[in-house]
């Protein structure tokens, strides 16, 4: 995943969970988490001189639209897993092309799914500047927060868990009209390199993630989870560890 740009509970019970597992501001965290996120870019990973450089867990790429799998996806996803890190697979969206329901179904079924471990992250939707032409993909605002929904739906139909959303606040800003209804059950993965998370999206009570560099100390990019690792384990199995 890169930064581009300038570069089964119910509803309530996810909200009470997210609640509990992030801390209300970045500038009152006691602790934070390192990890990392990669994807074919980083070929083959030693996972074991991660684990030794102090990366505690990993968001690998998956798919992206409904044509493309990460031909590293398996020794990435397993090799971090086998290390000892929480794992979890992302998926890079194209709204232009399949709805969100088609490209939630084409996640899980190359890698994207959940499994109730306690080292397995909820699956994330990577959704930000098109590499590929129009900032926003063609959509309309409204456009692209029904086909957000239309994701993050499927995938919990799919899963039973609420997917994370990484993005920008000002890519969410412009091409969903800073919409804030998501933040309730899916947790934020805000990409922002920079040495404080800054603005975040309307509505998010906080990050949960934190993608703060492309440059290291990590292979691919560098990131923060929002708390202790005990607190991410209780994100991985859902609660119930």
């Amino acid at each position: 995943m890169t930064f581009r740009a300038l570069r089964t509970a119910s509803l309530a019970v996810a909200a009470a969970l997210l609640a509990s597992l992030v801390i209300s501001s970045p500038a009152q965290a006691a602790t934070v988490t390192y990890g990392q996120d990669v994807s074919s870019h980083q070929g083959n990973v030693n996972w074991s001189a991660q684990w030794s450089a102090g990366s505690r867990f990993a968001y690998v790429k998956a798919t992206e639209g409904t044509s493309y799998t990460n031909p590293y996806f398996a020794q990435q996803y397993n090799g971090s897993y086998n290390v000892g890190m929480i794992r979890g697979a992302y998926h890079f969206a194209l709204p232009n092309g399949a709805g969100g329901a088609t490209q939630a179904d084409y996640f899980v079924a190359h890698g994207g799914g959940w499994s109730a471990d306690g080292k397995t992250l909820p699956g994330a939707l990577d959704i930000e500047y098109n590499p590929y032409g129009a900032t926003c993909y063609g959509l309309s605002q409204a456009s692209m927060r029904s086909w957000i929904s239309a994701f993050l739906n499927r995938y919990h139909d799919r899963t039973g868990r609420w997917a994370v959303i990484y993005t920008t606040t000002d890519w969410w800003t412009t091409c969903t009209g800073n919409y804030s209804g998501f933040w309730a059950n899916s947790p934020l993965w805000l990409a922002r390199y920079a040495s404080a998370p800054g603005m975040l999206p309307a509505g998010a009570p906080t990050w949960s993630f934190w993608q703060y560099s492309s440059t290291g100390p990590f292979a691919g990019d560098s990131n923060q989870w929002n708390g202790a690792l005990d607190r991410l384990r209780v994100l991985a199995c859902n609660g119930s560890c």
